[in-house]
């Protein structure tokens, strides 16, 4: 295998710091210097960019976007036992790399950045979802990253970018396409990780659009969107019962069918129900 930079094989940085994975933390360590390198460079060009990643831990793909010229990387790693680790890269790449110490979902990070930022990460598992959901709702539209560049589980990579029809669509397809531009750009089998997780992971390359697809109520939106999908097999003449009168005249100037199921309604109709309904 060989080598993106001066530095040691993760191998023998782990070894060396005794960085066992821990499950507590989700953590899966990705060990092949140029499969992180392939990872960065899935975000596209870093020369001019600020990069936030989160959960290093060794470093792996730390290097991967340092090497790949990332103009500054802000590494939020929560457990301590990595930060000897990180402490190295940061000599080996001066001025290039900020470890901020802590919990992700109570950092900001973007504290530390400048514009434009992209937010490229191999996410703990047992925190990414939540974290997505957070990056996709801002408080305002455009958001302070231009690019997500996200590894979650396969299963969670292909609900973000199910169409209508099948059983991966729902929230978080809806969520994730309405503003952006999103698809699956690697996929990795579960040997590529340290230790192998139980089930396959990909990488999903998602762009925020400048404003919406459609004309929507966004908080309306939600609120039809969990009523829906919380009862997905029900037709929405049922699953959203109690939102509105006239319920069944409005899906239908909506485009949708009151015996509709909510997996067979397009974003385009559910924003349109989020101005009605």
């Amino acid at each position: 295998m060989s080598q993106i930079d001066s530095l040691p094989p993760l191998r023998e940085v782990i070894a060396q710091h005794q960085l066992s994975a821990k499950k507590t933390l989700g953590q899966n360590f990705l060990l092949d210097l140029n499969l992180t390198a392939k990872i960065a460079r899935q975000a596209g060009a870093l020369q001019d960019c600020d990069v936030i990643e989160i959960g290093p831990g060794p470093g792996g793909l730390t290097r991967g976007l340092l090497a790949e010229g990332a103009r500054r990387v802000i590494a939020v790693e929560k457990d301590e036992r990595c930060l000897q680790a990180l402490s190295e890269i940061e000599r080996a790449y001066p001025n290039r790399l900020t470890v901020l110490n802590g919990d992700a979902l109570t950092l900001n990070p973007f504290e530390h950045t400048q514009n434009p930022t992209k937010i490229v990460a191999n996410l703990p598992y047992n925190i990414g979802t939540e974290l997505l959901i957070r990056w996709l709702n801002p408080s305002s539209w455009p958001p302070a990253w231009s690019s997500l560049t996200l590894m979650f589980q396969k299963e969670v990579a292909q609900r973000i970018v199910a169409q209508p029809g099948g059983k991966a669509y729902g929230r978080l397809s809806i969520l994730a396409q309405l503003k952006c531009e999103a698809k699956i750009v690697m996929s990795l089998p579960r040997e590529a990780f340290t230790p192998p997780p139980k089930v396959e992971s990909a990488v999903i390359h998602i762009s925020a659009l400048p404003r919406p697809k459609f004309a929507v109520d966004e908080k309306r939106l939600e609120i039809i969107v969990a009523k829906a999908f919380n009862q997905r097999r029900k037709m929405l003449r049922a699953s959203l019962k109690g939102l509105t009168s006239d319920l069944e005249t409005k899906l239908q100037a909506a485009g949708v069918a009151p015996t509709e199921r909510a997996e067979n309604v397009t974003i385009e109709q559910f924003c349109k129900l989020s101005l009605t309904v």
